[in-house]
């Protein structure tokens, strides 16, 4: 469950939840609006699931839109995901890379604080220190 929390934070200090649920909420008019007019649509079940499948591009054809507003809410949904799938994604990996590029960086501020105090470290200070060098330079 630490992953799916993680994520979830992730998005909330990014601010791609409100894309995310933005994204639900249209799914939900979209799937109730098309149980309401489409003919193929037989309750709003079946309307969410035509509005996820098209909002994914699967699209396995297996309910079709007849009417001009089905076909636009369908226009509307199929952008919707294709964005939000490009978008959100995109979110985690720069906000994932930038986390990482801190850690590293107060790593090396931590490596140089300690180098800047050389003569005032412990023997085993020294050992770890020299250590960690080490596996650096094997990198």
């Amino acid at each position: 469950m630490r992953p799916l929390q993680r994520i979830r934070g992730v998005l909330k200090h990014t601010g791609a939840i409100k894309i995310f649920f933005a994204y639900l909420i249209l799914l939900a008019i979209g799937g109730t609006v098309l149980s309401l007019i489409e003919p193929q649509v037989h309750g709003i079940f079946e309307g969410f699931y035509f509005c996820f499948v098209a909002s994914t591009t699967i699209g396995f054809g297996d309910i079709v839109p007849v009417t001009v507003l089905g076909r636009i809410i369908t226009i509307l949904i199929t952008m919707a995901g294709v964005l939000t799938a490009a978008m959100v994604p995109g979110v985690v990996v720069a906000y994932y890379t930038e986390y990482l590029k801190a850690k590293e960086s107060e790593t090396i501020s931590t490596f140089l604080e300690k180098l800047e105090r050389l003569p005032e470290l412990s023997k085993d200070e020294l050992s770890e220190l020299s250590a960690k060098v080490k596996k650096f330079n094997k990198r």
